[in-house]
């Protein structure tokens, strides 16, 4: 979705309320920028695996 249809899906004053709200929040610190860069960077590298369900049959 480009920037136009997003303007025009919410209409100027949503739009500027939230760049109102961003420009209230405080800055991240680089530690966590650092940690948000790799993970959208590379999203498959932190997938966390499910675990295999157990072969063994349980007594019911």
């Amino acid at each position: 979705m480009t920037r136009e249809e997003r303007l025009r899906l919410l209409g100027e004053s949503v739009v500027a309320q939230i760049h109102e709200r961003v420009a209230e929040a405080p800055t991240a610190p680089d530690e966590l920028i650092d940690s948000i860069r790799r993970v959208l960077t590379h999203p498959a590298l932190h997938m966390v695996k499910a675990p295999e369900a157990s072969t063994r049959r349980t007594a019911a």
